[in-house]
Order: C-alpha cells, then sequence, then structure tokens
C-alpha cells in the first residue's frame, strides 16, 4: 500500500536553496530569488516561464556579476536547486503514469532552458556595462595622466591601475604610418606580453593621440627596450614606426614630463630621418638646445645656407650631400654610397657648396657651422620652408 506523503515531509524551498548552495560551492542562495516557488508551479500548471518572470531572472544575472560570481557557479546553483528540489515538487508527487511524469519533465526543463538563458544573458550585459565603465575609467585616467590634469587626485586613481605614482616613472611612445586605436589588437599583445615578459602588473600600455605608449617604472630597467621589442612582434615588418623614450620622472607630473620628451623624440628623429626604431631623448639633448632658440638657429641657417639656393639645381641636392657626409664621417667614398652617386659628384657638390657659401666642409670650424646649420635646416624644414 503506497504511503501518502504529507506536507510535513516536504522540505521547504529555503532549506533546498541553502542544500543547493552548499553544492554550487556556497553561492548565495538568495540569488535563487523565488525560482523553487516557480518550478514547484510549474510543475503543477505545465506553463511556460512567464515575462516577469524572465525579467527577474535577467536582473538575478546582473545582480550576481555585480557580486562577483561566476557565471558558471551561478548556473550551477540553479541546476542544483532543480535537481535538488525535483522530486518535491507537487505535480511530480502527485502524478501518476509515465506520461504524466514526461509531460512535466518536458514544461520543468524547458523553464530551466529559459531561466538559463535568462541568467546568462543578464550576467553578460552587467559585464558589458562594467567593462565599458572601466574603459572610461582608464580614458579619463590616461588623459588626466598624460595631459597633466588634476596631479592631486592622480596617485589614488593611478593604484586601480597598476601604478604607483611617487615612484619615478619613464614613458616611451610609439608612432606608426598606421594610428594606434584605444583597446587595439597592438595594445592589448604588447601590454599582455609585457605583463609576462617583465613579471610585473606595474606597467600601463595604452593610447594617446594616435600615438602608442607605455608607462613604467624607472625600476624596471629593461621595460623600455623589451617595450620597443614587443611592439615590433606586434606591428609587423611592413609598417613604419618609430620610438621615443622619455628620461624618468619622479611623482605624479613625472609621467606627462616623460611623455613630452618622448614625443619630442619621436618628432625630432622623423624630421632628422635618424637611423633606427628607438630613440631616447637623453641621447637628444643637443637637438633640444638648437630648437629652444629657434630664432638664432633660423638665422644661422638663412646665413650659412641661404646661398645654396643660387646652384643650378638647387639647394635640395647640396643640402642632402652635406648631411650625408656629415653622417658618415666626412668620407666621400661612404657619402657617394648612401647617395647613389659617383665619387667625383661628391667633391664637385662640396667644392659648389665652398664656392657659394664660404664655407668648406673640411675645415673644422666651418664644418661645425655648416653641420650645426645642416641640422637646424631638417629641423625648421629648409628649404621647402622659408625662415624668418
Amino acid at each position: 500500500m503506497r504511503r501518502r506523503t504529507t506536507a510535513r515531509s516536504v522540505p521547504d524551498p529555503a532549506e533546498l536553496a541553502v542544500r543547493a548552495s552548499r553544492d554550487a560551492r556556497g553561492v548565495d542562495p538568495g540569488l535563487l530569488d523565488g525560482y523553487l516557488e516557480v518550478l514547484a508551479g510549474i510543475s503543477v500548471t505545465r506553463q511556460r516561464l512567464g515575462e516577469d518572470q524572465k525579467r527577474l531572472r535577467h536582473e538575478v544575472g546582473g545582480r550576481a556579476a555585480a557580486q562577483g560570481v561566476a557565471l558558471r557557479d551561478l548556473i550551477d546553483l540553479y541546476l542544483s536547486a532543480t535537481w535538488i528540489a525535483w522530486p518535491t515538487l507537487p505535480g511530480v508527487r502527485r502524478a501518476a503514469g509515465t506520461e504524466a511524469f514526461q509531460d512535466i519533465g518536458e514544461a520543468v526543463f524547458r523553464a530551466v532552458d529559459a531561466t538559463v538563458v535568462e541568467l546568462a544573458e543578464g550576467y553578460e550585459r552587467a559585464q558589458r556595462w562594467w567593462v565599458r565603465q572601466e574603459e572610461s575609467l582608464r580614458r579619463e585616467f590616461v588623459d588626466d595622466l598624460l595631459d597633466g590634469r588634476n596631479p592631486g587626485q592622480l596617485a589614488e586613481r593611478a593604484e586601480r591601475f597598476g601604478l604607483r605614482l611617487a615612484a619615478s616613472h619613464v614613458v616611451a611612445v610609439v608612432t606608426a604610418s598606421e594610428p594606434f586605436l584605444d583597446g587595439g589588437a597592438v595594445a592589448r599583445q604588447v601590454e599582455a606580453s609585457l605583463h609576462l615578459r617583465l613579471g610585473s602588473r606595474d606597467v600601463l600600455v595604452t593610447t594617446k593621440d594616435s600615438l602608442l605608449v607605455c608607462v613604467v617604472p624607472e625600476t624596471l630597467v629593461d621595460a623600455a627596450d623589451e617595450y620597443v621589442r614587443q611592439v615590433s612582434l606586434a606591428v609587423g615588418a611592413d609598417v613604419r614606426w618609430l620610438a621615443g623614450v622619455g628620461r624618468a620622472q619622479p611623482g605624479p607630473g613625472g609621467a606627462v614630463r616623460s611623455f613630452e620628451q618622448a614625443k619630442h623624440a619621436v618628432e625630432i628623429a622623423g624630421q632628422l630621418d635618424l637611423p633606427g626604431h628607438l630613440h631616447k631623448a637623453a641621447d637628444l639633448l643637443v637637438y633640444q638646445v638648437l630648437l629652444r632658440d629657434s630664432a638664432a638657429l633660423a638665422e644661422l641657417v638663412a646665413v650659412v645656407l641661404e646661398p645654396l639656393r643660387g646652384a643650378r639645381s638647387g639647394a635640395r641636392p647640396l643640402l642632402d650631400t652635406l648631411s650625408a657626409y656629415f653622417a658618415t664621417g666626412r668620407v666621400a667614398t661612404a657619402t657617394a654610397r648612401r647617395l647613389q652617386v659617383g665619387v667625383r659628384t661628391v667633391t664637385y657638390r662640396l667644392s659648389r657648396i665652398k664656392a657659394l657659401t664660404g664655407y668648406s666642409a673640411d675645415d673644422p670650424d666651418q664644418a661645425f657651422s655648416l653641420q650645426v646649420a645642416v641640422l637646424g635646416a631638417r629641423l625648421l624644414g629648409w628649404p621647402e620652408n622659408d625662415v624668418p
């Protein structure tokens, strides 16, 4: 004879929720939020999950994401609650015959399926929102850091992104023929590789004004070189790029100073067509000295080089010859190879320069004036641009 199951023998939903929580590694049972009661009702009515319940499960998914619960643990909680509650569901307890059990099972597991979908969608939507919020905060912090805004608040905000601004930092920038995008593949790859290679999270890789920017503590002495190496791997051989590294600067305002130096190093390297990819601000101080008195530099260019405009082929071939001549240590054969002309052409041009300007590239004193004037011309864009 079949024994009747009394209401007292049926576990309370709160007790079932606690059991499900234990089975799901301690996830908050409150996240079930009436789910067991809904299953109990569906086991009797065999209806689909209602729209109100779908919205509630969507909200629960977002709530779990905000609490830091892993999605798999949240789903585990619901599936554990389902199998634990199954024998206690009123529809199951009252069912008579295989067909009834099948109908109830179909209704319940259809509701479970809809529930899991809503949980996952709500969870993922909340995560996307948090990611956008984090990206917005990071972008705001980066702009303030590299523009020098709100210095009093920077140190506290920096810790969120792994930087300790009380220390000295070095900033390196990379410019390329293709602009770098915030959150782009190159930035993500370089940052992940640096964290792995350097064994430190105190590294910030970001973008600013189409530049790829890296902020590292001075104590990571090889970080700038490793950054350049990772950039070369990420951008590929077909992309033309230059890197500039600022000097180490202390305090919250140090990053912006080092950033400006790194940008200036890249600009000078581009203007002078300096060889190699990496250019350090400390190695380019002489050019910065020249540019600090741009009026005097322009006057030097005008006085020394302006007569070259009187050459039959213009000033450009003679200026390029001087630049190559000084770059090769004043060796005519090396200059000819670099310019892809004959040695006699080089010596003829040097003779014409002396005749037009009165300065000889082989006289030590006059050569110095010529070389500084040539550097000034390249920095000022002469002869294409007139100098005052």
